[in-house]
C-alpha cells in the first residue's frame, strides 16, 4: 500500500510552486493562515505546520504580527568613501528610489551641532524612504546646516537625490569621513515605514559626509531592514569606522 503524502506537505510543495511560478514574488505578502485554510480545505494548524517548513528552507520569512513573506535575496550595499544610493542599487541590478516623508528646517540637537560642527544654531532635516524595487529597504534622516546651504530643501523636494541637492549649492564632491553601524530592533515607527513587525532587526548607519576641504556637509542615520540588506564596507582609501 502507497502511503499518502502528508497534508501539510502538499501544501507546502503548492505554495513553492505559486512562488517558483511567480505568482507570489520576493517581499510579497502570502494569504493569511485562515484564507489559505480555506483555499486548501484544512485546518489552520495544518497550514501553519505547512509554512513552519517552508520558512525553515528559507523560502519564507515571518514577521510577528505583520504576516508571512515571500523570502527576498539581500540587497548587497556597500559602504565607502564615495559610494552613493543609486549606485549601489544599479550596481545591485535593483530599481532605486526614493518617498520623502518629512522636509523642515528646525534648531540642531545637541549631537547634530558637533557632527556638522556648526556655526549657526538651525539645520534642514530631509527624512524619507530608500526603496528597491520597490520594496523598502531603509528610512534615513539627512541632517544639513541650514546656515550654509539655504534653499536646499526646495532642491532636494525636486530631485530628492542629495549628490544633486548639494551639487546645486557648490558642493561638487563629498565623501564619507565616519560611519558606525549598529544592530538595533525596529520601533514602531520605523517598521510600518518598513512594513515589518515591531522589534524585527534592523542595522543603523550613522555616518558624516564631508566636502574635499574637509567641512562636514551631511550628518545622516539609516535604519536598514536585517533581512533585506548585507552592508559590505568597501575599501577604497581612508578607513571607514
Amino acid at each position: 500500500m502507497t502511503a499518502r503524502t502528508p497534508i501539510w506537505k502538499s501544501i507546502a510543495t503548492t505554495l513553492s510552486s505559486d512562488i517558483a511560478e511567480g505568482r507570489y514574488e520576493p517581499g510579497d505578502k502570502l494569504p493569511t493562515e485562515a484564507q489559505l485554510a480555506t483555499r486548501f480545505g484544512v485546518n489552520r494548524h495544518t497550514v501553519r505546520h505547512a509554512l513552519k517548513s517552508m520558512a525553515e528552507e528559507g523560502l519564507v520569512l515571518t514577521r510577528r504580527g505583520a504576516g508571512v513573506y515571500v523570502a527576498q535575496t539581500p540587497t548587497e550595499y556597500q559602504i565607502g568613501r564615495r559610494v552613493r544610493f543609486h549606485q549601489n542599487l544599479e550596481a545591485a541590478g535593483q530599481l532605486p528610489t526614493k518617498e520623502i516623508l518629512l522636509l523642515e528646517t528646525r534648531k540642531a540637537n545637541a549631537r547634530e551641532a558637533e557632527a556638522l560642527q556648526l556655526i549657526g544654531t538651525e539645520v534642514h532635516v530631509y527624512e524619507g524612504l530608500s526603496l528597491a524595487n520597490g520594496q523598502p529597504i531603509g528610512v534615513f534622516r539627512s541632517v544639513f546646516p541650514a546656515d550654509r546651504f539655504r534653499d536646499l530643501l526646495e532642491s532636494l523636494r525636486n530631485v530628492r537625490s542629495v549628490t544633486k541637492a548639494l551639487q546645486a549649492h557648490g558642493v561638487t564632491d563629498y565623501t564619507r569621513s565616519q560611519t558606525s553601524l549598529t544592530a538595533k530592533t525596529a520601533s514602531a515607527t520605523i517598521a510600518l515605514h518598513l512594513r515589518q513587525a515591531e522589534g524585527a532587526p534592523v542595522l543603523r548607519a550613522v555616518s558624516v559626509n564631508v566636502d574635499p576641504d574637509g567641512r562636514p556637509v551631511e550628518y545622516g542615520r539609516t535604519w536598514f531592514a536585517g533581512d533585506r540588506v548585507t552592508l559590505t564596507v568597501k575599501g577604497d582609501g581612508d578607513p571607514v569606522v
